[in-house]
């Protein structure tokens, strides 16, 4: 079975919102799925303990049954670009850490998520970022698209950036993180013809009423997917 490397067209555009769709949905299958985000900056105090809003919804959505530790090996508490976290603290980011505890979660799951942090390219050091992953780890790539104005060059322009490095791109899920943005299904429609890979699924927004928790929020959002041709 695959494991995939997810990414977005942007910052805040759902990527994590998404992942945990995907684990519900995959999980709802019979196969059990590890959720990595192995780089995350800035922190909340949840439970007397400082760690990242999105790797304790991603562990939740898997069931809190995988290490910290290996989920997220790298956790820096400012909220900014994680190559300036990490040099602020003076910890700078090692891949041999993160294929460490990838390679535990494989070990301990039928199905690992890998999701980025921030849009595709960002850096990660003055040499390295997070496109590397993917290549290091030997991932296909799941691409989740901001459906906001502006999509559709982010889209291509992240599309042809993972091709350029030998990627596969899996598959790709319209997330709607905001209002519904003008001509949606005008800009749907392009995007359908101008990807060449599969649409996954098309998130709507989900209506503010049924936000009780980020957690049932995915939940509701895993009726829009169509996993099959990932798993």
């Amino acid at each position: 079975m695959k494991n995939y490397f997810i990414t977005g067209t942007d910052t805040e555009i759902g990527k994590t919102f998404a992942t945990c769709a995907l684990i519900h949905a995959i999980t709802a299958r019979g196969i059990k799925v590890a959720p990595m985000k192995p780089i995350a900056a800035g922190t909340i105090n949840l439970n007397g303990s400082d760690i990242n809003e999105d790797v304790a919804v991603l562990m939740s959505a898997a069931g809190n049954s995988f290490a910290i530790s290996d989920v997220n090996p790298y956790c820096f508490r400012e909220g900014i670009a994680p190559h300036i976290a990490a040099r602020h603290e003076g910890r700078p980011i090692d891949i041999d850490v993160i294929r460490a505890a990838y390679k535990r979660l494989c070990s301990s799951s039928d199905m690992v998520l890998v999701e980025g942090a921030g849009g595709y390219s960002v850096p990660m050091s003055d040499t390295e970022s997070m496109a590397d992953i993917p290549k290091w780890l030997e991932l296909d790539v799941i691409l989740v698209v901001g459906m906001r104005i502006g999509c559709i060059n982010h889209a291509t322009l992240t599309a042809d950036a993972i091709r350029t490095r030998g990627l596969k791109l899996a598959g790709w899920i319209a997330n709607t993180p905001a209002a519904q943005m003008a001509a949606y299904e005008e800009n749907l429609a392009t995007l359908k013809r101008v990807i060449a890979a599969p649409l996954l699924g098309t998130i709507p927004r989900v209506p503010a009423s049924y936000l009780i928790s980020a957690l049932d929020a995915t939940r509701l959002a895993v009726k829009h997917l169509d996993v099959v041709s990932i798993i």
